[in-house]
């Protein structure tokens, strides 16, 4: 097959072609308290020994996620990996999606752990989400890496936001998922390598989908946090430097977000360190796992540093 070519959704087969131990990983019910969402529960799978490191998914995905890098990273750090407040298993909170309460809910999340201070990996809007937290809270996070995040206004992001700003978009939205979850999920996720997909996965990422309140809380992300003005104001907040060691890794072939953008990421933060990868995807965790582990390793295991580089840099609106 060529590169991102999706199979039909009829040919997926059962279960995933590569076996992953995901669901025996250990998972607690994780209560979560902050302003604006109140108290919210979810899944945390926790597994490992070692220096603690989060694991954050990106839009429409989970913790599930991480299936294949999960056995890897344990053996060098304890992993805790939760579902996102609105996304997966986790409750969903008829409130607003923006952002920064998105960040500041994973900060929540790290101390409701007690792992303040943790090395984090975020996949795509879970590594643009953070890259604000440290901004807001550079203590929350000891590093970051960010695998393949959006994070700057590009074209489609502005056609996006004109689109979910319609009367009428979020049912609209509602009756195109209602079709088919399960085909929606599988439309939607792009691999290098699409005979990495299975109806298991098409599961994990539709059952949310399945429900009135997944569906809003999934309308409200992608119009709220995917707003191009927000990010336009995150880049800005990026002049003034990043606090904490970043690792910034992008795909060199995406369908999702253009890896142009971890140019212009590090662009913005000249101390981080950018790698490019080939012959994977949005996902490298999942379609490149050995080289993405063989990547990421060498920088979650150096030392910290004593300070942050700089006080918080608040995000203007």
């Amino acid at each position: 097959m060529h590169p991102f070519q999706q199979l039909p959704f009829a040919h997926l087969p059962a279960r995933p072609r590569r076996s992953h131990g995901f669901f025996d990983v250990p998972v607690t019910a994780l209560t979560v308290t902050d302003d604006h969402f109140g108290t919210v529960t979810t899944p945390c799978r926790i597994l490992g020994s070692g220096p603690p490191l989060l694991l954050i998914h990106g839009l429409m995905t989970s913790g599930y996620s991480w299936r294949y890098a999960v056995a890897p990273l344990s053996a060098h750090f304890t992993l805790y990996i939760p579902d996102l407040v609105g996304a997966g298993e986790a409750d969903m909170p008829d409130v607003s999606y923006a952002p920064d309460h998105l960040a500041d809910w994973i900060g929540a999340a790290v101390d409701a752990l007690s792992i303040r201070g943790c090395a984090v990996i975020g996949n795509s809007m879970g590594g643009y989400l953070s890259m604000r937290l440290a901004l807001r809270q550079p203590d929350a996070m000891a590093r970051l890496v960010n695998l393949h995040s959006p994070g700057v206004p590009m074209p489609r992001l502005h056609a996006l936001r004109a689109a979910l700003s319609l009367p009428g978009s979020e049912a609209i939205l509602r009756r195109l998922i209602m079709r088919s979850p399960e085909r929606w999920a599988h439309r939607n996720v792009h691999y290098y390598d699409e005979t990495l997909k299975s109806l298991e996965e098409a599961t994990e990422y539709s059952r949310p989908l399945k429900r009135r309140e997944g569906i809003r809380a999934f309308y409200r992300t992608l119009k709220e946090t995917m707003n191009p003005a927000e990010m336009t104001s995150f880049r800005s907040a990026l002049l003034a430097g990043f606090p904490i060691p970043l690792r910034l890794i992008y795909a060199a072939q995406d369908p999702m977000v253009p890896p142009t953008v971890g140019d212009q990421l590090a662009a913005l933060c000249p101390d981080a360190e950018l790698t490019r990868l080939s012959e994977a995807s949005h996902f490298a965790h999942v379609d490149a796992t050995d080289r993405f582990i063989d990547t990421v390793l060498p920088f979650l295991r150096a030392q910290p540093r004593s300070s942050p580089l700089h006080s918080p840099t608040p995000i203007s609106r």
